[in-house]
């Protein structure tokens, strides 16, 4: 079946979908995106995350496409197009197309949108969640705003591309005083000794995940603390258990790091207690 994306108000198929080659996005990376989990047929999280991409505009001073409705609108078209009950949709937003200069083209450019949609495999999360995943650190060298979701990840490609050469699932970045920020793509936690739930500050230095919000608000549903404050790697090794957090895997168990083995190097019960009770807690909006 082919796939369907969204573009500046036409319907394409995603073999054709294409920006202009003076968009801001592709030539500046200015740009923020958005990415929702589909389970079920049902939009994960939607409120949530269009929030933080009022947020993630309003930080660049760059305008938004299309009223909110309009681009929920856009999201349940372009998901019943590609037929979507299990996988993801992404909106990008950039500050348009216009000659090449550092500083904002004029207000009346308009923004750019593009909306796409892929179904994702369960059973391959399943399988993640079962055996775990390894993790391999790097230097956190990113800008100093990476709360705001830009597309300007390349700091991000080369850790996990590293973590991959490594034989690692994901990279897990430490800051210049050997304190844990965050996943390459994900939000990363530990249960230390004292069994509590730990997670970085959600300060500049790392994204206020989405699925790392409505976490907080599973464990509290079920009596689980959590302290949110800096660790560092030495604390991570010898946690009860480390997972991490992301909209399309939701809570997905580390069991090495740098090759060192996570507690008994199986997935802990914390995590899958979490995970088991996250749909039930998150906003589902249907299709």
């Amino acid at each position: 079946m082919p796939r369907f994306a969204y573009v500046n108000g036409r319907y394409v198929r995603h073999a054709d979908a294409a920006v202009h080659i003076d968009d801001r996005g592709f030539v500046f990376a200015d740009s923020v995106y958005e990415v929702c989990q589909i389970q079920q047929g049902f939009i994960v999280d939607l409120t949530r995350h269009l929030d933080r991409l009022d947020r993630s505009l309003g930080e660049l001073r760059m305008r938004s496409p299309m009223p909110r409705a309009a681009l929920v609108a856009v999201m349940r078209e372009v998901l019943r197009r590609n037929r979507v009950v299990n996988g993801m949709v992404y909106c990008q937003v950039t500050r348009g197309v216009a000659r090449r200069d550092h500083v904002f083209p004029s207000p009346d450019v308009r923004p750019t949108l593009v909306v796409t949609a892929k179904s994702l495999n369960p059973a391959a999360n399943a399988a993640k969640y079962a055996a775990g995943i390894k993790a391999a650190t790097a230097p956190d060298n990113r800008w100093g705003r990476v709360d705001i979701k830009t597309v300007g990840l390349l700091p991000n490609v080369l850790a996990r591309q590293q973590a991959k050469e490594a034989g690692a699932q994901e990279a897990i970045f430490v800051d210049a005083d050997g304190h844990v920020t965050e996943g390459g793509a994900t939000n990363l936690w530990i249960v230390d000794k004292a069994g509590k739930l730990v997670t970085r500050p959600a300060d500049h230095a790392i994204l206020r995940g989405i699925t790392r919000t409505t976490l907080m608000d599973v464990a509290a549903k079920l009596g689980i603390e959590v302290e949110e404050r800096r660790f560092t790697v030495a604390e991570m090794l010898e946690a009860r258990e480390v997972f991490v957090t992301g909209a399309t895997t939701i809570c997905l168990p580390v069991v090495s790091v740098d090759g060192k083995t996570i507690a008994n190097g199986h997935p802990g019960m914390t995590a899958q207690k979490i995970r088991e009770a996250f749909f039930a807690v998150a906003e589902k909006t249907a299709i």
